[in-house]
């Protein structure tokens, strides 16, 4: 009788920091942004032991519950918050050590690019250094950027490289911009408002607008081979695109060749990432199907045992399994020769 083997387990929207690149940023311009101090619940930096250890404390943790490989992101205030060439060189800095960082642990690490969104051409440019010198597997981009998303005609050379260097972009939950936290989510009970801002409804809500805004700008008609990718079971979209064709794609600007619909089946995969929910992943796997959904489990800001257990329990035939802890994301990101 073989060996059993157990099933690779590759995990997409796991975090790191790196404190003195934190440290570089000003910390007005951090708390105007919105970001959180160590000692608000739920604030990056109150998982700050955790984001920092990315040796073999980490290794041990996947270990444990079984995680193949880690495509490793950067979480906290970023590139965003630094203009001109100094925010290009911070971006830089960020990627060259997440680089050293998966040279550690080839075969159990993997990165995203860090971007220097304030500078558009810039970061197209730093997605291919990424990409062809640093063996990246493409780059994530949290929200908006001084109150852009990705539809902004700016950011088109970066929506078009990475087309062209056929590598995901994957949009994670961003702070909502000033004008929306004091619109929606200010004047609550404290810290009812705080938490509505981020994990109860906010971020999720970014990354759905943000989706949404490259749907109905034409920037996926534009780009029609880029793939994007979205955590959190879909940041409530499977649910709403019946409503998106009924009120949107009948608007759609004249010429527009596919309904809302069909531009998100075809161009947007979904990640669980800590979503341990049994009804909304059967609406996901409905919609999007077991090719498009990914394995995914936010580390460190969600308990490892029952999210890996969610995962590896997925109402689903075994060949559908395999596609959604490993196959899809060996492919799409190119994680396998």
């Amino acid at each position: 009788m073989s060996e059993y083997k157990p099933m690779r387990l590759v995990t997409l929207e796991e975090h790191f920091t790196i404190s003195e690149c934190v440290h570089e940023i000003d910390p007005g311009t951090a708390k105007e942004r919105g970001y959180w101090s160590r000692d608000q619940p739920y604030g990056v930096l109150s998982f700050l032991e955790e984001l920092l250890e990315v040796g073999d404390k980490r290794i041990a943790t996947m270990d444990q519950f079984g995680i193949t490989v880690q495509v490793l992101s950067w979480d906290g205030p970023g590139a965003d918050l630094i203009h001109g060439e100094a925010g290009v060189t911070w971006a830089k800095q960020v990627n060259d050590r997440l680089a050293s960082i998966v040279a550690t642990h080839p075969d159990r690490y993997a990165g995203l690019a860090h971007l220097p969104l304030n500078s558009p051409e810039a970061s197209a440019d730093e997605l291919e250094r990424c990409i062809r010198q640093l063996g990246f597997k493409g780059a994530m981009v949290r929200g908006a950027t001084e109150g852009r998303f990705l539809d902004d005609p700016i950011y088109a050379p970066l929506l078009a490289r990475a087309e062209a260097l056929e590598v995901p972009l994957y949009l994670h939950p961003g702070i909502p911009p000033k004008a929306a936290r004091d619109a929606y989510f200010s004047h609550l009970p404290e810290p009812l408002g705080f938490f509505l801002s981020i994990a109860g409804w906010g971020w999720h809500s970014d990354t759905a607008i943000h989706v949404l805004r490259m749907a109905l700008s034409g920037s996926l008609d534009r780009h029609p081979k880029l793939q994007l990718v979205i955590g959190h079971l879909g940041e409530g979209l499977a649910e709403m695109l019946t409503r998106f064709d009924q009120i949107l794609t009948r608007r759609l600007a004249e010429g527009t060749a596919r309904t809302v619909r069909e531009m998100l089946l075809q161009q947007v995969h979904v990640t669980i990432s800590g979503f341990a929910y049994p009804a909304m992943f059967e609406t996901v796997l409905k919609t999007f199907g077991p090719d498009r959904i990914l394995a995914s489990l936010d580390y460190p800001f969600v308990p490892l045992e029952g999210a890996t257990r969610f995962i590896r329990t997925l109402p689903v035939t075994s060949s559908d399994l395999e596609k959604i802890m490993h196959s899809n994301a060996d492919r799409l990101f190119k994680l396998v020769p």
